[in-house]
């Protein structure tokens, strides 16, 4: 069984093109207990993480290999913090666990800026917010001209939770066979890597993608190399 846990984004398949067979949560009996099936998480970063959480446990049978994108290996590491999940394998694709780099500096000036941008939308001020993290996490300047398109884009992701304030421990991975995978274009992403590496898990660099590895050619016989070489292929 292989879980896929989206980020703040996209879900569902759309999240993880790659994943094979196409198939979701609302999966019969019989087709969980197959080796070949495939979960896709659903869940809601605008509500209390301790939903989230909920929801994995809820959702991913043991002895599962959990994919986790971005904002996604939050609530995946505080499931492992809790032993709510006990899978065979993880597969993080560039995860933002801020909490476990805390004090570098491409870690600090991140969470410094997007402070300010909440800031500006607590006070009323959505466009501020909006030209703070437009360029930051979209590319491209916010443009007045634009407003009227983007305001609902801007709106939505202000009330989705940042990824970090949730004292996430590195060391819930000691134990399971990690693969930690980036695009190698943001010092941050790499940084938490590094922080996992340190915790036993490994890192591959699959460059060209940003901030979606999982849309590299390579990725699928990346993760199936790293899971034959822990037991955890069906392959």
């Amino acid at each position: 069984m292989r879980v896929y846990v989206h980020g703040a984004g996209r879900k569902g398949r759309d999240a993880w093109p790659s994943a094979t067979p196409a198939k979701d949560s609302a999966l019969s009996e019989d087709s969980a207990r197959s080796e070949d099936s495939a979960l896709f998480a659903s869940l809601d970063f605008t509500k209390p993480m301790g939903d989230n959480v909920a929801s994995l446990a809820g959702l991913a049978p043991g002895g599962c290999v959990i994919f986790a994108h971005s904002a996604g290996a939050v609530p995946v590491f505080l499931a492992l913090a809790a032993r709510a999940l006990s899978p065979s394998a993880l597969v993080l694709v560039e995860p933002a666990l801020y909490d476990i780099a805390r004090g570098h500096d491409a870690i600090e000036h991140h969470i410094e800026t997007m402070t300010r941008a909440r800031e500006r939308a607590r006070a009323g001020d959505l466009f501020g917010y909006w030209a703070i993290v437009r360029p930051l996490m979209f590319g491209g300047e916010a443009v007045p001209a634009q407003w009227d398109v983007e305001r609902a884009i801007a709106a939505s992701f202000e009330k989705k939770q940042p990824p970090w304030g949730f004292d996430v421990d590195a060391s819930v991975i000691a134990a399971i066979p990690t693969l930690v995978i980036t695009g190698d274009w943001n010092t941050e992403y790499e940084t938490i890597a590094d922080a996992l590496v340190e915790r036993g898990a490994s890192h591959q660099k699959l460059r060209g993608n940003t901030h979606r590895p999982q849309d590299h050619p390579d990725f699928g016989a990346t993760v199936e190399a790293f899971l034959r070489g822990h037991g955890a292929s069906r392959l």
